[in-house]
This record gives structure tokens, sequence and C-alpha cells, in this order.
């Protein structure tokens, strides 16, 4: 098994809570589409897309990097951290839609593992 696939099943099922916490206030303001003004459901909606819009690239990248024949440390150092920001950014837009720690440390977080796998496969192109 990949090391990848850890990492990547810690981030589905993740993905998957952000999923459920959508369901329950969509039948608790019985919302089909959309979130009908009820702002903890927007945020919610958010919460969960803004996982699946950066989770699957990072995702991708790491695994690019440990099929390439990346040492472990680096896709246990990138895994680790994306789940990490990916949890600390959940929980800081769930308790405020404003600027909170979590939300700060995770946007980071994330961000650094896209430049640092970006930067790696790029180094492993141009070294081939």
């Amino acid at each position: 098994m990949s090391i990848t696939a850890l990492y990547a099943a810690g981030c589905a099922l993740l993905i998957l809570l952000l999923a459920i916490r959508v369901v329950q206030a969509r039948f608790r303001h019985r919302v089909g589409i959309g979130d009908a003004g009820h702002a903890d459901l927007a945020l919610r909606v958010r919460v969960h897309a803004n996982a699946v819009e950066y989770v699957p690239l990072a995702l991708l990248l790491i695994l690019m990097l440990e099929l390439g024949g990346a040492e472990a440390y680096w896709i246990h150092l990138l895994g680790g951290s994306l789940l990490a920001a990916r949890v600390a950014h959940a929980i800081g837009l769930s308790t405020s839609s404003g600027t909170s720690p979590g939300r700060f440390v995770g946007t980071l977080l994330t961000w650094l593992v896209l430049l640092v796998a970006a930067i790696l496969l790029l180094i492993g192109a141009l070294m081939h």
C-alpha cells in the first residue's frame, strides 16, 4: 500500500464528515439547493467546497512524488501537513466566517504543501 493512500483516506474521511455537516444543515433548514439565506448552511457548504477544491490537487502532487521515487519522509511530511492543514482550516472556518487562527494556518499550510510538492516535482522533472 502506498504512503499517499494513508493521507488520502484521512482526507476522504474529513471530506465525508464535512459533507455530513452540510446535509444535517440542509435537513434542519429544509433546503435542497443553495443556502436559502441561512448563514450556517452557507458556511458549511463553503467549508466542504474549500476542501474539495484543494485536497485532490494536493494528493495528486503527493502521489506523483511518491510514484516518482521521492523519499518517504517527503511523502509523510507533505501528507501529514495537508491533513493537519485541512483539519485546522475546517475547524477555523466552521467556528467563524471571518478570520481565525485555524483558517489562517490551514490556508497557509495547504498552500505551502502545494508549493513544496510542485517545486519538488519540477526539480525531479528537470533532472531527468
